[in-house]
């Protein structure tokens, strides 16, 4: 099978394709983009066998792993698929008419779709992060015609999957264009993409310097639209004093299997781990570094990724600012990737803005501080992360509330206790964070409220209730929750 580069006519033709039936598919109901959600799900579940087969060998990935993950794709699309039914992705708000003591109008504000958005999937998740993952199904939940472009690391795939929302699409009789497919190994194919002006948003999970550009050319366009890029993160865990020393070795144990997770191919990789210079720190260090170099190398995804691996960790010995505990010679120059281990000084760590980089694979580096007053002082200088972790007591919560406030102002979750690896897909759930980790810290990319970044406020004043949308009519057809002058409510208006 040959996967061509899109060419500039043909993008242009998908994109008008898209935008022509995005002025149809615009005007269906939220319940009738849930039922397509939930055919997509039914056209994909019966392949499971032949797709898991396929991206074992396009992705190198164990069969175990992209059966959990493509069970928690069907998941996601069901789960937006009962946000969109039951109204709880967000609140429609209804303000009536007022005759006090000066008349104020009767106001309601609902949402309406961007229009078509243009979504470039991962190599890590070829399937809940790709042609039907999370940005796919939130734009199809908001009302958005979608453009996937196949990751050029697992286009057979990318072709089957896309092919399964075709077929849901047809059953569901919507117009062909609300799902587009393209290829594009090379970027102009991206860029031309995002520059078309018939595109209004981006979605996009991979490396910070692809998404950097995506976003730097929406930000260029005459009219700049939205890029929601999930670039990476360090994940940095703190290790508190009580905490350590009480279990340095189960602490060791449960990062280096998550670490080591998937070849440490997924954004929410524990990278950095900071610890206060002592003996239940060198426990640790000498647990972890144990675990890891027992651990058996495990196939990266593909060649690129894997000699990216190896030069960042060469490139940070080369300064001769981190000093290996897990041994460099475990390299090969293969796909195989075996865990590597290094540690550095908290200052040497503040002098190399560098180590701060993501190493996307099984790298760890553990930052000795000398003490609590250090450790604040390496959190006020980190970058935005999707994940901090804080390895604690109770106690020692109550003693370094600081730190957990600092903590705040970079992450979009923090973890106590746990390990980042494992994103549950919920409403609560926050995948996202300050730039660089996303280009938009205010919207998750996982759980229903991932909607949200597909959609515009619209409001409607002094509106005819029978000219209304559903949502904001007096009746309350769908029967869902509201918030009526103020308070939230579920009941018609008299």
């Amino acid at each position: 099978m040959s996967f061509t580069d899109a060419t500039p006519a043909a993008i242009d033709q998908a994109v008008q394709h898209a935008w022509q039936a995005f002025l149809v598919y615009r005007k269906t109901t939220w319940p009738q983009r849930a039922q397509l959600l939930y055919r997509i799900a039914e056209v994909l579940e019966p392949h499971e066998a032949a797709l898991v087969g396929l991206a074992m060998e396009e992705t190198h990935l164990p069969e175990s792993r992209l059966r959990n993950e493509f069970a928690r794709t069907l998941f996601q699309l069901r789960q937006y698929a009962h946000a969109v039914e039951t109204g709880i992705w967000t609140t429609f708000r209804i303000n009536t008419a007022s005759a006090e003591s000066a008349p104020q109008p009767d106001v309601r504000k609902t949402y309406v779709p961007l229009g078509p958005v243009a979504v470039f999937g991962a190599s890590n998740f070829p399937f809940a992060f790709s042609t039907a993952g999370g940005d796919t199904a939130s734009a199809l939940a908001a009302g958005c015609t979608v453009i996937v472009k196949a990751h050029p690391a697992h286009s057979r795939l990318s072709t089957e999957v896309a092919d399964c929302i075709h077929q849901a699409i047809q059953q569901c009789q919507l117009p062909d264009g609300v799902f587009q497919h393209i290829y594009g190994a090379s970027p102009a194919v991206s860029e031309m993409l995002v520059k078309h002006p018939l595109i209004k948003a981006v979605g996009f999970t991979g490396s910070y310097t692809a998404g950097k550009a995506l976003f730097d050319i929406a930000r260029q366009r005459k009219e700049p639209i939205p890029v929601f890029a999930e670039m990476g993160s360090v994940n940095p865990v703190f290790l508190l004093p009580e905490k350590l020393a009480q279990d340095a070795t189960g602490i060791a144990d449960k990062l280096a299997a998550s670490i080591t997770l998937s070849a440490g191919q997924f954004c929410t990789k524990p990278g950095l781990i900071f610890g206060i210079a002592g003996d239940a720190l060198q426990q640790f260090t000498t647990r972890l570094a144990e675990k890891l170099s027992h651990t058996q190398g495990q196939f990266m995804l593909h060649e690129g990724i894997a000699s990216a691996y190896r030069e960042k960790i060469h490139s940070a010995t080369r300064r001769q600012c981190t000093e290996p505990v897990v041994a460099l010679s475990s390299l090969s120059q293969t796909l195989e990737a075996k865990p590597v281990l290094s540690t550095t000084s908290a200052s040497q760590f503040m002098a190399h803005p560098a180590l701060q980089e993501e190493v996307f694979g099984p790298y760890a580096l553990v930052v000795v501080c000398e003490h609590m007053e250090q450790m604040l002082q390496v959190v006020g200088q980190l970058e935005g992360q999707l994940t901090c972790t804080l390895m604690a007591t109770e106690q020692d919560l109550l003693q370094h509330r600081h730190l957990i406030d600092a903590l705040t102002l970079i992450a979009g979750r923090i973890i106590f206790n746990g390990v980042p690896t494992g994103v549950r897909v919920c409403t609560a759930m926050h995948h996202g964070g300050p730039f660089p980790a996303t280009t938009d810290s205010r919207f998750t990319s996982v759980g229903a409220d991932a909607i949200q970044r597909f959609v515009r406020p619209i409001c409607f004043q002094h509106f005819p209730d029978r000219f209304l949308p559903p949502e904001l009519q007096n009746a309350n057809p769908w029967q869902w929750w509201r918030t009526v002058d103020d308070r939230l409510s579920q009941s018609r208006i008299e």
